[in-house]
């Protein structure tokens, strides 16, 4: 298994590995460290390592170049125009010395003799500040790229190089390669089940290199967004389309397909011209705690949060970020005077979140504003489920109409009455269900009725949870049974006569 991340914070991943450890499958789960220094653990019985990732290929090849007819002022790239600045105020701090020391001394020969070097610091001084100013407004140039020339060399590698741009739009992704194909290959896998965008195409190669080999591997591509949908990881111009050149170029080497919703199977069907529909396979929390785990106490959500089981206590738990709406549980604190809200989040210590504090504190309600650490995925429910309302609060974003995410499915199994945006998928499920209410997104005044509503009937929200079958189906143990027939099947497809 391949993901592009620590794994630590990655509850799908983590579970796949575990249930088809269980399965019987012989299972090493990839993924990427974060520093210069590999891990390795295990999962259950599936062993995971964590690959360095160099990045010398992050910065673009014209990063690396001085720009003499755009900017013929700034220095090359690299350290240099800091280290010439703070190189020329060492020299004018020595020289204001050397000069204070001389007039102690009442030496007049010393004085004139500095006469020369502190007028030549004196003028030098403007000349590099000049040039240091040149250098920053160009490494912010290329890291915008949005001049008429940056948008045509973008536009001419796209017409030229089609999907295989990425190599020239985001070299980056051969860093990642780099690392991580010849560990793949030394592994010499039947299956190799690569999540998301950028392990798709490690995943895609290794496949092609072990079969001019003469080894049969199959690749199980696990999609989990939309990719022209989703808000760019990063801000610069070229990311985002070279991430989906480098997802088109590869996609066709996926023997199957598996992604998180229905709506997402078809769009992905739709977009790549696969063959069959992908297999859903939700990401749904595990009924059952793993034995190794089922001993550990579950931390006091309450607590953490310094309230008692009368007051009432709204939870958001999952990703902290603009598009994910979390302003408006800020913003609705002055409306709702008893109420408490938790932020279970993995860095509470982020700028976003550093705003919304500070927004609490300008509102006079930082009291009633709580920062609450991630638990181990297996304990996310029944954490949860001290709280008196979940709410997912997500903004208008493709990827946010087309899936139940992750956390619909804790507080479903935390039996929470949910307080969503009005997103397309998860608006008509729990209108459908009766589990909670529908906000419109970003409509302060609509969220603020949605959470009076749930809390003033709450019960009436937690009986939907009875329905039969309804959380069944909403859990891992029924989708690892899916997961693992894909991985059947595409074992039993393998060429026979094949090198093992």
């Amino acid at each position: 298994m391949l993901v592009d991340n620590g794994v630590h914070g990655d509850s799908r991943v983590q579970k796949e590995a575990r249930s088809a450890a269980e399965s019987g499958w012989d299972v090493v789960l990839l993924g990427r460290a974060r520093g210069k220094k590999g891990e390795t653990w295990q999962i259950g019985s599936a062993e995971v390592r964590l690959i360095p990732v160099p990045g010398p290929m992050a910065r673009r090849r014209h990063e690396y170049r001085r720009a003499v007819l755009r900017s013929p002022l700034a220095y090359r790239p690299g350290p240099l125009a800091e280290y010439r600045r703070q190189r020329v105020k060492a020299w004018r701090a020595d020289l204001s010395i050397r000069l204070i020391l001389a007039r102690q001394e009442g030496s007049a020969p010393a004085r004139l003799w500095l006469t020369v070097p502190r007028l030549t610091a004196r003028l030098t001084y403007p000349w590099v500040k000049l040039r240091h100013r040149r250098t920053r407004a160009l490494d912010k140039r290329r890291k915008e790229m949005d001049a008429p020339l940056d948008r045509f060399t973008t536009a001419f590698w796209l017409r030229t190089m089609g999907d295989r741009s990425w190599r020239r739009l985001d070299p980056h992704l051969w860093d990642i390669e780099l690392a991580f194909g010849k560990v793949v290959d030394a592994l010499e896998p039947d299956i190799i089940h690569a999540n998301d965008f950028r392990m798709l195409g490690v995943g895609a190669r290794a496949k092609l290199r072990a079969g001019a080999r003469g080894r049969d591997v199959r690749l199980v591509w696990d999609a989990h967004e939309y990719l022209p949908g989703i808000k760019p990881w990063s801000p610069h111009p070229r990311w985002h389309v070279a991430q989906c050149g480098h997802e088109r170029e590869y996609a066709r080497h996926a023997d199957a397909v598996t992604t998180v919703s229905e709506t997402l199977a078809h769009m992905l069907q739709e977009r790549h011209g696969l063959g069959e529909r992908p297999t859903v396979v939700l990401n749904a929390p595990e009924a059952e705690i793993p034995s190794e785990q089922a001993g550990e106490p579950v931390p006091d959500l309450r607590e953490l949060c310094g309230v008692g089981p009368g007051v009432p206590l709204a939870v958001y738990s999952g990703s902290a970020a603009p598009q994910r709406g979390l302003d408006i549980m800020v913003e609705s604190l002055p409306l709702l005077p008893e109420v408490h809200t938790a932020f279970v989040v993995l860095n509470p210590e982020s700028g976003y979140l550093r705003s919304l504090r500070a927004r609490a504190e300008e509102l006079g309600v930082d009291g009633r504003l709580h920062m609450v650490p991630y638990v181990p995925h297996y304990q996310v429910a029944r954490f949860l489920s001290a709280a008196d309302v979940g709410v997912i609060p997500i903004h208008h974003w493709p990827n946010h109409e087309i899936a139940l995410i992750t956390k619909f499915f804790e507080y479903s199994h935390a039996r929470l009455p949910l307080v969503v945006s009005d997103v397309r998928t998860m608006g008509a499920t729990v209108t459908r269900t009766g589990q909670g209410e529908v906000f419109r997104a970003e409509d302060l005044e609509d969220y603020v009725r949605a959470v009076k509503s749930v809390l003033g009937d709450a019960e009436r929200y937690r009986a939907a949870y009875d329905a039969p079958g309804l959380l069944d189906t909403w859990t891992w143990e029924a989708q690892a049974e899916v997961l693992d027939g894909v991985y059947a099947r595409l074992a039993a497809e393998r060429a026979p006569g094949t090198r093992a």
